[in-house]
């Protein structure tokens, strides 16, 4: 079962993979660059209805083929949950474009600085939605508890990655293997439960 993966983020794709490697009978590839642009607007207010809008308009493209998108993002105890769905654009001027990783944390930060330790609980959510031909067939989540740090650890992962604490661990999420982060991560949850479905019958 060939299943394209609708981003350009390659950490997003190793991620997967990881997970996937248990599968033999599944193989994730990129979609092709041309078919991801333009981008659909995401203008859902909920992580599932952005999956689930950015499966279906990128499976219109691939006629025939299984897309899979995703929306994730963290949510803040302490912020109401904020960045939620607008975390990859949280320190963009305008919602219609991603912000720069390092000015996404360097926002977060500035907005928890005078926040206590016991209130800097966070989650990381994903919500993956596969599609075909413009109607999405499945829906799964994935969730993690942790908590942001007051500074950056690590150099692996990407996103909030290095300011995301997962107490299991005594680690951040940059400073865990693929196979790890697999493991734990919201993602690798989210993408196991779909696994799940789609071997289940």
């Amino acid at each position: 079962m060939l299943i394209y993966l609708a981003t350009s983020n390659s950490g997003k794709l190793r991620d997967l993979r990881s997970i996937a490697l248990s599968h033999p009978d599944i193989t994730l590839e990129l979609i092709p660059e041309k078919a991801l642009y333009p981008a659909p607007e995401e203008t859902a207010d909920t992580f599932e209805a952005n999956a689930c809008l950015k499966a279906a308009e990128y499976s219109l493209r691939l006629p025939h083929a299984l897309v899979l998108a995703d929306d994730s993002g963290l949510e803040v105890d302490a912020l109401n949950g904020a960045p939620g769905v607008h975390s990859a654009r949280y320190a963009s001027h305008t919602l219609a474009s991603n912000s720069q990783d390092d000015a996404n944390n360097d926002k977060l930060l500035r907005e928890l600085a005078n926040t206590p330790g016991v209130r800097r609980a966070a989650r990381f959510v994903c919500v993956l939605a596969l599609a075909r031909d413009g109607v999405v067939t499945h829906v799964a989540h994935g969730a993690v508890d942790g908590a942001i740090l007051r500074e950056l650890r690590g150099t692996s992962g990407f996103g909030y990655d290095p300011l995301f604490f997962l107490p299991e661990l005594n680690r951040t999420f940059a400073e865990i293997s693929d196979e790890q982060k697999g493991a734990y991560s919201h993602r690798g949850r989210a993408f196991r439960n779909l696994l799940a479905q789609l071997t289940s019958g």
